[in-house]
């Protein structure tokens, strides 16, 4: 993706969290903030009480093998598909002409 198109390029965009966490750690540096004072403002890290219990590990049954489980359940839904491809093509569609 070139600078054409408005959008970066997927290097560029992998560096951003990187540049923004040294950005956030040099200011707190600068003003004396560790990690305790963080803690001690903000508190702990807390979890959505609404989605304490969501989870998948239920399908996987006694097995506990979630990715088979998953390929069973999309295979007796008809949705699992054998043939090889990309994301995009799931998402696009293919790029064979006489597929749309």
């Amino acid at each position: 993706m070139g600078s054409d198109t408005g959008r970066e390029t997927p290097a560029s965009s992998r560096d951003e969290p990187d540049e923004a966490v040294e950005v956030l750690r040099g200011l707190w540096t600068a003003t004396g903030q560790t990690s305790d004072d963080l803690d001690e403002l903000f508190g702990p890290a807390k979890s959505c009480k609404n989605m304490q219990n969501v989870g998948f590990d239920a399908l996987a049954g006694d097995s506990g093998d979630l990715r088979s489980a998953w390929r069973e359940t999309l295979e007796r839904e008809g949705k699992l598909s054998h043939s090889a491809g990309s994301v995009k093509d799931l998402v696009l569609g293919s790029a064979e002409p006489g597929d749309r």
